[in-house]
C-alpha cells in the first residue's frame, strides 16, 4: 500500500486518525534540593501546572547522588493543553525536528536548551535556565485496550503507528520541517 493511498484510507476511516495522547516534559537537574526547586518553579511558569519530583534510581558516588533522592521533575499535558504547549516548544526549537528525533513507534523526542526560548516565557534571575527535553506520544482511537484493566490486550501491528506516519501528522499539523540526521 502506497503512503497516498494510506493518507486517503486514514481520511474516511475514523480509527486510522492520528491524535497526540500526551505531552511529557522532563527537568534533571542531577542533585537534590534547591536547584530542584527552582525547576519546578520554572515548570510551573512554563505550563501552569504542578510538577511532580522523580528520584534517583540508583547510587552513584562519583556525582554525589543517593538512591530515591529527588533529582528531576516533570509534567504530563493531554489535550488541548498539550497542543498549545507543543506549538510553543516548536517555536522554541525553530519548527525544525531532526530526523533521529522520531523512533519506530510514531513517539517524538527533542530538547530545548533554554526554557527562556519557549514563546511567553519569561526570564527571572533568581530562578536561573534549565533546559529540559519534550516527548510528545501519538496514538490512534483503540489504543486503550492496552491500559484498560478488564481484557487488557495488544494493539494490532497494522494499527500502530509507524515513523512515516509521525512524521506526516508533525509537518500537517504544526508546520515542522524535518531535517536529516
Amino acid at each position: 500500500m502506497s503512503t497516498e493511498e494510506q493518507v486517503e484510507e486514514a481520511k474516511e476511516n475514523a480509527m486510522r486518525m492520528l491524535r497526540i495522547e500526551k505531552v511529557t516534559v522532563n527537568i534533571g537537574v542531577g542533585k537534590s534540593g534547591e536547584p530542584v526547586e527552582k525547576a519546578k518553579k520554572v515548570l510551573m511558569q512554563i505550563a501552569e501546572q504542578k510538577p511532580c519530583s522523580r528520584r534517583a534510581r540508583r547510587t552513584i558516588k562519583d556525582w554525589g547522588v543517593r538512591r530515591g533522592e529527588p533529582i528531576g521533575c516533570m509534567f504530563s499535558l493531554r489535550r488541548e493543553k498539550a497542543r498549545g504547549f507543543l506549538k510553543r516548544a516548536l517555536e522554541a526549537v525553530g519548527n525544525k525536528l531532526r530526523e533521529s528525533s522520531f523512533d519506530d513507534l510514531g513517539n517524538i523526542s527533542f530538547g530545548i536548551k533554554e526554557h527562556i526560548e519557549i514563546p511567553g516565557t519569561k526570564y527571572i534571575p533568581e530562578l536561573g535556565i534549565f533546559g529540559m527535553d519534550v516527548t510528545v506520544t501519538l496514538e490512534r482511537p483503540g489504543y486503550r485496550v492496552k491500559r484498560r484493566v478488564l481484557r487488557r490486550s495488544k494493539v494490532g501491528k497494522s494499527h500502530l503507528i509507524t515513523k512515516d506516519e509521525a512524521k506526516r501528522f508533525i509537518i500537517e499539523n504544526f508546520g515542522t520541517q524535518i531535517v536529516g540526521g
